[in-house]
């Protein structure tokens, strides 16, 4: 029998986001359907930041999992750990992120920060620290037309995801976060506005601002979310977020709140890999956005997206210098990422921008540096059959480059990778576990999404 294990439930308060049940898991939870992957490292790299080390297709149905069948495994420690300067905290979402959040004082020295935190509590989290006068359920009703449920099949590591969209066109463009669908062999979309279920695949990512595009296939007539300018957003606006809470699907659940600082920055960082990317000028709020809601909108109180949610702490209590609680999460403004999305939409690729199917190697990295001291991206995994594998590399090697570019860390060797696409060819350095330098050229296969 399959087990789900999923955040903190939901926001109690009167506008209730609904709480998990069936199908697929929400944000930071993964089901194992059995046989599940082995203990230690997982099959080719994570969600988020390792497709491109190692992934299979995005767009091949599922093949057999490169690795052998074992018994299952309780669970999968897939959470954001969130620091609040000093302090720690644990967050959930879709895609299996882990998460060391940085919170810096805003530019213009706004700084609406808590005292500390608590927790962790467990339960429900309590309402909206000051959600104002704004009407959740009526700004809801405007927006849920445009919202989309997504679900994933993480198809190699036998689990499946769940997150949220928001419409950009009525043929079936879609903005979400990145980390919403990296890693998945498979992408389909529930539209909210016409109860139709759509495949969909990847126009192109940027991981370093956790964006994404999407297209839904053969979708027209959708209904399109109304955009507004997170330029004129202010600390103690009135806020809702919108998302797939819980991966449940259905009816939008509702989070309404405040603004409660500007320009905050995360660092996102992939515990398995050790690749990690620092997410700037985002919005903090204290609606209950939860598992399941990232990549959701956050609106206006006239039901203008102002951003996308990104960050959500989970297991957790927010209290501040007032003794006010709740859970506080993070959204993309709205205009930078509609700046990514338009760049994608018209195809330029750029260093942090990647435009269409991932280039895939085939091994799993980790953070810190390899035997003897060894620096580089150590390898811990290698997929079977792929063109890592056909090289000779093996777990315990460290690779030191990349087509003739120093490779340091797993981030670096993550972002060469995606400066590459599938058919491309490369030369890769490493020295193994002996000591010994190698060089090898492969060709690149294509991977699952990034």
């Amino acid at each position: 029998m399959d087990e789900t294990y999923r955040g903190h439930d939901a926001a109690a308060g009167p506008e209730q986001p609904r709480q998990p049940g069936p199908g697929y898991a929400p944000a930071g939870t993964v089901i194992w359907p059995h046989p599940a992957p082995p203990p230690g490292p997982g099959p080719y790299g994570a969600p988020y930041g390792a497709g491109q080390p190692g992934w299979p297709p995005p767009y091949w149905p599922p093949q057999q999992p490169y690795w052998p069948p074992q018994p299952p495994q309780r669970r999968r420690v897939a959470g954001w750990v969130v620091g609040l300067l000093a302090f720690a905290l644990v967050v959930l979402l879709v895609g299996g992120l882990t998460l060391a959040v940085a919170i810096r004082r805003a530019a213009d020295g706004t700084d609406s920060s808590a005292s500390g935190w608590s927790g962790p509590q467990g339960g429900r989290y309590g309402a909206p620290a000051n959600p104002g006068t704004i009407d959740a359920t009526a700004v809801a009703a405007k927006v849920d037309p445009a919202v989309v449920d997504i679900n994933t099949i993480l198809g190699y590591q036998n689990g499946r995801a769940a997150g949220t969209g928001v419409v950009l066109s009525s043929s079936g463009l879609v903005l979400t976060n990145n980390h919403v669908v990296a890693g998945a062999t498979s992408i389909s979309v529930t539209d909210v506005g016409d109860g139709q279920t759509y495949a969909a695949s990847v126009v192109g990512y940027d991981r370093s601002e956790d964006i994404a595009v999407i297209q839904l296939r053969d979708a027209s007539g959708l209904a399109t979310a109304s955009i507004g300018d997170s330029s004129k957003v202010r600390a103690g606006d009135g806020v809702v977020g919108i998302g797939n809470a819980g991966g449940t699907g259905g009816t939008p659940s509702v989070a309404p709140g405040t603004v409660t600082a500007l320009n905050r920055s995360i660092t996102a960082s992939d515990e398995a890999t050790g690749s990690s990317e620092t997410l700037t000028g985002l919005i903090e709020v204290d609606a209950n956005i939860v598992s399941g809601d990232s990549g959701g909108p956050l609106v206006n109180s006239s039901g203008q997206v102002i951003g996308i949610d990104t960050a959500a702490s989970a297991g957790f209590q927010y209290q501040d210098s007032q003794g006010q609680s709740g859970g506080d999460g993070f959204a993309i403004p709205i205009n930078q990422a509609m700046t990514i999305a338009k760049q994608i939409q018209a195809g330029n690729a750029s260093a942090t921008v990647h435009i269409g199917a991932t280039a895939f190697l085939g091994v799993q990295t980790r953070g810190g540096r390899g035997a003897q001291g060894i620096g580089g991206a150590p390898v811990s995994g290698v997929v079977s059959g792929s063109p890592a594998e056909s090289a000779g590399l093996a777990r315990g090697d460290v690779i030191q480059s990349l087509n003739a570019k120093a490779v340091d860390s797993a981030t670096t060797l993550t972002t060469l990778l995606d400066a590459q696409h599938p058919g491309d060819k490369v030369s890769v350095g490493w020295v193994d576990a002996n000591g010994q330098s190698h060089t090898a050229t492969v060709t690149l296969a294509t991977g699952p999404v990034g």
